[in-house]
């Protein structure tokens, strides 16, 4: 008797937990990053490990910006170096990599076997902490999102690994 008490106590928390997640606003959250020092918010869930920027072999006759291949927890993956991509910089140089960089690997739900460089990690941030920029006319690229600005003034583009993931100039690394 006591363990059918228990099994309905038990459902009707998971129904009222599921009935108050379904009522619950859905904000958004995403990994804050730094490269070249613009502001970068990726959105958690295409977001997948950070790893230590570790032996990177070149690969011949690729753009400058994509610094070769690495292996992360057992898998090959390509290795970007995100501020060069967007042309905030210059590529850096294998043996140039700064201090407090890290390597950011897509989640493998994107199918996409690759990871960014980027400068700093910034820590988390959501949609509370943040206020929308009003649309530019100019043109960005497809993975070019959203623009918020946080609470001390500073701005951050939100980047659509999806999208990234996606992009025909960022898959065409043949020189």
């Amino acid at each position: 008797m006591a363990n059918r008490e228990a099994l309905r106590e038990l459902q009707s928390r998971l129904a009222r937990r599921l009935q108050q997640a379904r009522s619950e606003q859905r904000t958004s959250s995403w990994l804050a990053v730094e490269c070249a020092g613009l502001g970068l918010l990726l959105p958690l869930p295409s977001a997948g490990e950070i790893f230590p920027v570790g032996a990177l072999l070149p690969v011949p006759h690729t753009r400058p910006w994509f610094l070769g291949v690495t292996n992360l927890r057992g898998g090959m993956h390509g290795v970007v170096d995100l501020a060069a991509f967007l042309g905030l910089r210059a590529p850096t140089p294998l043996d140039g990599v700064r201090e407090g960089a890290q390597l950011l690997a897509f989640n493998a739900a994107q199918g996409a076997h690759c990871a960014v460089l980027i400068d700093r990690l910034a820590g988390l941030r959501s949609a509370a902490q943040l206020s929308p920029e009003p649309a530019e006319a100019a043109a960005r690229p497809d993975f070019a999102a959203a623009r918020w600005r946080d609470e001390a003034g500073r701005v951050w583009q939100e980047i659509d690994l999806a999208a990234l993931a996606h992009n025909d100039q960022f898959l065409a690394i043949a020189a």
